[in-house]
């Protein structure tokens, strides 16, 4: 399996990258959300695959982020009836954090109004999805839309390490102001999710 690529941008196109590592050059399928975050051409670059391998061809995909690449192996490993193409339609019609707070969310009109995902599509991508995905999704998505100073990103940020430890969302919420009025606003979030953990048992 093919992790990454670590060389040369050759060429960059919307949907595609030719990367030059040792004197080989790698093409790779990418979506859009990867396009925006290249470096220009002839620059240097790390590109985060994925290896597809078919009967008629060997077809890698390429991330310039891990939260992209996960996105993509959760949907084409986890959804019937999604493959790459459709993988990488979804990446490249709506950012992460907003598609994860969609499916936590059973937003099935925003799901479907991207580029290849149907109301059926959206609908089955809701069903599978919604469980691993989480409450988290929707907290992340509500503060990937709205500025928060960096004291509310922190609340944010402890309350989402407290769901993925296992708490209810509202037991979180209340858990971590409760915290954060104990030890006071400089708190580090590794404090805050430290005393939480200890006031929650």
């Amino acid at each position: 399996m093919i992790t990454y690529l670590h060389g040369k941008l050759i060429e960059a196109l919307p949907t595609q990258v030719t990367v030059e590592v040792n004197g080989v050059g790698y093409e790779a399928l990418i979506p859009l959300s990867s396009y925006d975050k290249l470096p220009a051409p002839g620059q240097a670059v790390k590109l985060l695959t994925h290896l597809v391998v078919r009967e008629d061809a060997h077809v890698l995909y390429g991330f310039m982020t891990a939260t992209e690449r996960g996105l993509f192996r959760l949907l084409i490993n986890n959804v019937s009836g999604i493959g790459p193409k459709i993988a990488l339609n979804i990446l490249s019609g709506i950012q992460v954090t907003a598609f994860r707070g969609a499916v936590a969310g059973g937003d099935i009109k925003m799901l479907s109004q991207i580029s290849g995902v149907g109301k059926k599509t959206a609908e089955r991508i809701v069903i599978e999805l919604k469980d691993k995905i989480g409450p988290g999704g929707v907290l992340e998505a509500q503060s990937a839309q709205h500025a928060l100073s960096s004291g509310e990103q922190k609340i944010n940020d402890a309350v989402l390490a407290l769901i993925a430890l296992g708490f209810k969302p509202a037991e979180a919420h209340e858990t971590v102001r409760a915290t954060q009025g104990l030890l006071g606003p400089e708190a580090s979030l590794e404090e805050m999710v430290r005393a939480s953990l200890k006031k929650g048992t």
